[in-house]
Parts: C-alpha cells; sequence; structure tokens
C-alpha cells in the first residue's frame, strides 16, 4: 500500500484470514477477538476436540463466527495438514500469530533434558513449522504477516525459566530471520513481548493475603512496572492489529514489547 495521506482504514483487517494458534482462551483469545472486531475471518487451533469446541463456544458468546481445528502444532505432518484444510475450507491465511506455548518452571539443574526439549518444541520449533506452512502461498498472494508471541524473557533471564527464556530468545531472532528472507516478498515477521498479563492462570499471584497485603509475586511485579499495574488482555489487542495490517507494512523484524515499561526501568532505589 503506497500513499501520501494517512487513512484510518490503514488498519482494517476487511477480508484479511487470520491463523492464531492456541486461541481458544486467554492472549490468544484477545488476538483473535481484536482482528475479529478490525475485520478478519479468525482461525484457530488447540490441540484436542475439547478445547476447540470451547474455544468455539467462546467465540460464539462474543458474536464471533470461528473456525476451529485440532492439531498439535509441534507436528509437521499435522501443521501441513491443517494449512492445506484451511486453505481449501477458508482460504489463504494473510496473518499467522504463533501464540500457543508452554512454560515449565524447574531449577535449570533439576529439569531433564526432556523436559527442556519440550518446551522449546513447543515454544520455538512450532513457529518455525506453522511459518514455514505458511509461507509459500503468501508469497504466491503477495503479502503476508507473521507475528510472534515472544516475551520479555526474549532479553531476560530469571530463576526456573531456563528454557522458556531460551525459546522465546530464539523466537526473537527466528523472527528477524523471517523477516530478513522473506521481506523481499511483502511478508513482514514482528513479535510482540508481553509483559506480565493478568489472566486465569495468574489469579493465584494477585489474589490478597489473609492479611489484606498483595502476595509477594504481585509486590514485585507492581514494585518492577512504571506503569504499576499488571497488564490486560486488551492491551495487546492494539499492537497486535498495528502489526497485522497495512499501518505495519514498512515494519519488518521489530519486536514490540507490551510490558508497561519493565525493560526499560533499572529499579527502585533500596530505602
Amino acid at each position: 500500500m503506497t500513499c501520501n495521506t494517512f487513512s484510518i482504514q490503514q488498519f482494517s483487517l476487511e477480508g484479511k484470514i487470520a491463523l492464531i494458534t492456541g486461541a481458544s482462551y486467554g492472549i490468544g483469545f484477545a488476538i483473535a477477538k481484536a482482528y475479529a472486531q478490525a475485520g478478519a475471518t479468525i482461525v484457530f487451533n488447540d490441540i484436542t476436540q475439547e478445547l476447540v469446541d470451547k474455544g468455539t463456544a467462546a467465540y460464539k458468546e462474543e458474536g464471533i463466527t470461528a473456525h476451529g481445528y485440532v492439531c498439535d502444532v509441534t507436528d509437521e505432518d499435522g501443521v501441513s495438514h491443517m494449512i492445506q484444510k484451511i486453505e481449501q475450507e477458508v482460504g489463504i491465511i494473510d496473518i499467522l500469530v504463533n501464540n500457543a506455548g508452554i512454560i515449565r518452571r524447574i531449577p535449570m539443574c533439576d529439569m531433564s533434558a526432556e523436559e527442556f526439549r519440550k518446551v522449546i518444541d513447543i515454544d520455538l520449533n512450532a513457529p518455525f513449522i506453522l511459518a514455514k506452512n505458511v509461507i509459500p502461498s503468501m508469497i504466491k498472494k503477495g503479502h503476508g504477516k507473521i507475528i510472534n508471541i515472544c516475551s520479555m524473557m526474549s532479553e531476560l533471564g530469571r530463576e526456573t525459566v531456563s528454557a522458556y527464556a531460551a525459546a522465546k530468545g530464539g523466537l526473537k531472532m527466528l523472527t528477524k530471520n523471517i523477516a530478513s528472507e522473506y521481506g523481499h516478498a511483502n511478508i513482514q515477521c514482528n513479535g510482540i513481548g508481553p509483559g506480565y498479563i493478568a489472566t486465569p492462570q495468574t489469579a493465584p499471584l494477585r489474589e490478597r493475603q489473609a492479611d489484606g497485603s498483595r502476595h509477594p509475586f504481585d509486590q514485585f511485579i507492581i514494585a518492577k512496572t512504571p506503569a504499576a499495574r499488571w497488564g490486560e488482555t486488551q492491551d495487546l489487542m492494539g499492537p497486535a492489529v498495528f502489526l497485522a495490517s497495512d499501518a505495519s507494512n514498512f515494519v519488518n523484524g521489530h519486536i514490540l514489547y507490551v510490558d508497561g515499561g519493565i525493560l526499560a526501568y533499572i529499579g527502585k532505589q533500596p530505602e
């Protein structure tokens, strides 16, 4: 898209087909919801039919018709088959969001190589598998957007997350390499690095203690975040739409950290 003036239509996703992996709930669901509101057709996957059915029902409650597929994102043959089915039943994918992921909080010396490989397989190998399966059709269509859900652990280390940090650091570099290799084909590959987001999974860490005080981890996050709060899933919606839209056509190989300023902040001086 070449123009000399700004138009809000640059942010429209009308007519686009977006695949968001692991988007039955949480961050992926929020991104998919934002894309639907921007006009995109939503496709998602999960690892079991039960999760896909729950996701489909959740989208229906929001007034969104979503196309759900059962697929293990680490299974190369399974992913290839799913992409072929999507192209036949829905259309060629314009936007891929590699959202599916896991974390295992285990001290490194207590973690088995098998456990380490499992995290790498889902958080790094799977985005590679998905990307390589959608890129050929994006090239034929003349455009494409790939958005990898990275992490602050793409930049930082922390106790007990060696595998996750290794995977997300690798995903940052995979993002840059896809941009480097396929930018000439009008494919933009960028990442979003969420900060600490308030989800049902993190709810126990935000519960008030019996004496009314904050949970120790909650105190830690608030102290480390200039915004002085946890992020909400809706905080990721705007950045995700931007990176999926024509407004970001000259943004490539970038990781957009949506973290309330944590990565910019050295922390409070001890009193």
